[in-house]
């Protein structure tokens, strides 16, 4: 049984209306993004929030629930090791289990950096039939997955092995974006650094800087990453909720 998670009202919901979908979404009121740092201050002080891959971690384990789909994941961006700037998802993923099921890290992330952090926090990274870590847009990157895996059945079995030794943290699933929707390295590459380079001349960082990238992406490729970003959500949930049924036998 599926369930968006966000924050309505000053309440974490786990399912929600197509009202309170639509209040979302369609930007006429604030909606702040919300990690694990700003989950208590929304809570306390009302309002909506989007969860990022952290909070939605920390409400779907709080509801019980072991298996979400995003799109991609939070990680180390780049040049990282001088701004420090590393996604509070990956901490996340260190200490709460809940098996996330994406299309690798964000393309405008250091993807090789977001990997070894991960290893650091013994956090297994599996690909859904693929040796190579996606990354996000592209279908593969240069960097391996710590193991590759057929089916839902065997993500599962790596998921109750992984928790039944009591190990803390999730699990990464990494689903490339479906093959007709993905996009060149090449040409990828060059907006990135563009969308980059405008980010560093007009100061957006923190919090800021990934919703201004993703924005800033959709319009110089011409709205095609957003088709690809649907797709690779629509994958991403349906594999998740293989991946749950899978668990729930």
């Amino acid at each position: 049984m599926p369930a968006t998670i966000a924050v309505i009202d000053g309440q974490i919901r786990v399912g929600l209306s197509s009202d309170n979908l639509a209040r979302i979404a369609l930007g006429r009121e604030s909606v702040r993004k919300l990690s694990r740092r700003d989950l208590p201050i929304a809570l306390a002080q009302g309002g909506l929030g989007a969860t990022t891959v952290a909070a939605t971690m920390i409400a779907a384990a709080l509801a019980g629930i072991r298996v979400f789909a995003t799109g991609g994941i939070g990680g180390a961006h780049r040049e990282a090791q001088m701004t420090f700037d590393i996604s509070a998802d990956i901490t996340e993923l260190a200490r709460t289990p809940v098996a996330v099921v994406c299309a690798g890290a964000k393309s405008i992330l250091d993807v090789g950096l977001t990997l070894e952090v991960l290893e650091t926090h013994g956090v297994p990274v599996l690909g859904f039939r693929t040796d190579s870590f996606p990354a996000f847009y592209c279908r593969s990157s240069a960097f391996p997955v710590d193991a590759r895996v057929e089916s839902a059945d065997e993500l599962a079995r790596i998921c109750r092995a992984k928790w039944s030794l009591g190990l803390e943290g999730g699990v990464v699933v990494a689903n490339p974006v479906p093959e007709a929707f993905a996009m060149e390295e090449s040409v990828l590459s060059a907006v990135i650094s563009k969308a980059l380079t405008e980010a560093r001349e007009t100061g957006v960082t923190g919090k800021a800087l990934t919703p201004f990238l993703l924005g800033r992406l959709n319009e110089l490729t011409d709205g095609r990453s957003l088709a690809t970003n649907i797709a690779l959500i629509r994958s991403n949930a349906s594999l998740a909720a293989e991946n749950a049924g899978a668990l729930a036998r």
